[in-house]
């Protein structure tokens, strides 16, 4: 398939998919495979790289929210760190940390462990860790618990630390981490904030970290550089109507539907 058609259906895949509790990664990763014949290993890695655009996406769809905790940072203050007005700005940098202490061993994991997979193993393995997610999703969901109105400091390492661990392909970042705030009480749409506002500087790590470890895996630089692109603008445009049909439709359901199809097509692969 000519490679500038590769690149744009990648990043429609990753600008709708990344604001869903499904995992874009895996999704992306599955694509990659599909289309190009890479291994999953550098599927994977691509995956990651392209979350570039969504995080632009993110950024610019809550640039309000995003001038708002930057105003923060000048009177920030250890003792005042999750007070109301500072509360997102202290979750941010906290959650970010976390993130980086589970998300670089999850990292060395991810490449020890889709090198060894077979083209079906990994689509199997994608297919069962969305099972997971969505019935950590349903879980979620039948809790109730006190509102929350900010995030504290549990909040923040809760979320951080699973936010890395969502670089495995199949656990999904956003179900994950909204799952997570939905069990401390936060309601559903400050949750999606929260996670989205997460989501900008884990993928721009993401992003660097595979450029310095690979450079730009699966496809040629300038075919990535325009999977970014559409991404980043497929993002933008879908990040409202996915957001409000979030809040509307279980998709708990949809990842374990989508990851029971997946177990069942990667073992008939593998048979």
């Amino acid at each position: 398939m000519n490679e500038t058609l590769i690149a744009v259906l990648l990043g429609v895949v990753q600008g709708i998919l990344e604001w869903l509790p499904v995992s874009s990664e895996g999704g992306v990763a599955i694509v990659v495979t599909g289309l190009t014949g890479a291994s999953p290993a550098v599927a994977t890695r691509f995956a990651l790289f392209l979350h570039a655009g969504t995080a632009l996406s993110a950024l610019a769809y809550y640039r309000g929210e995003v001038a708002t905790v930057l105003r923060e940072v000048p009177s920030w203050r250890p003792r005042t760190a999750f007070d109301r007005d500072r509360a997102d700005l202290s979750f941010l940098v906290l959650a970010t940390l976390a993130t980086g202490v589970t998300g670089l061993p999850a990292y060395v994991l991810l490449d020890a462990l889709v090198n060894d997979l077979t083209g079906g193993a990994f689509v199997a393995l994608v297919g069962g860790l969305l099972v997971l997610t969505g019935l950590l999703q349903r879980f979620a969901e039948s809790v109730a618990l006190d509102p929350r109105a900010t995030p504290d400091w549990l909040d923040a390492v809760l979320v951080g630390a699973l936010q890395g661990l969502a670089i495995l392909p199949g656990v999904s970042r956003s179900g994950t981490t909204v799952s997570a705030l939905l069990l401390r009480g936060h309601e559903g749409e400050s949750s999606l904030r929260l996670s989205f506002l997460l989501s900008i500087p884990a993928a721009l790590a993401a992003n660097v970290l595979v450029l310095v470890d690979d450079g730009v895996p699966a496809i040629s630089p300038s075919a990535a550089v325009l999977a970014v692109a559409v991404s980043a603008v497929v993002g933008y445009l879908t990040v409202g109507a996915l957001v409000a049909l979030v809040r509307r439709v279980p998709f708990w359901a949809v990842c374990v539907g989508f990851g029971s199809l997946g177990v069942f097509g990667g073992a008939l692969l593998i048979v």
